[in-house]
């Protein structure tokens, strides 16, 4: 699945939802059913760790600068800050079948799981 449609646009919002992220840019949202690990310059962060959610809403209004995803391996979205999210798609690392979808418009109406 290509998810370089992100490429170049803005995170405009974060939401955390019970047991999912939802990940909003200018027009394509990603919504991810696993925590993604927040890489900085100088730390990474985990899902349930002090400061994770900081970290995720701390890159709204930053632009994505390289996006990917290798199916059933590994899901990264890099910033021009060098922030990085990842999320492994190895089936041993994730709980569901369903790492997440992307949705080219934003809509939902136009998901595609991963």
């Amino acid at each position: 699945m290509d998810i370089s449609a992100i490429e170049g646009q803005e995170l405009t919002a974060v939401e955390f939802v019970s047991d999912y992220l939802r990940l909003r840019f200018d027009e394509p949202m990603l919504t991810l059913y696993a925590w993604p690990y927040v890489l900085l310059s100088d730390f990474s962060v985990a899902f349930g760790e002090p400061e994770y959610r900081n970290a995720v809403c701390a890159q709204i209004g930053e632009t994505v600068a390289k996006a990917s995803l290798e199916e059933m391996k590994t899901l990264t979205v890099e910033f021009e800050s060098g922030t990085v999210l990842g999320l492994s798609l190895h089936e041993e690392d994730l709980e569901a079948p369903t790492a997440g979808s992307y949705s080219i418009d934003g809509s939902g109406h136009d998901e595609e799981e991963f």
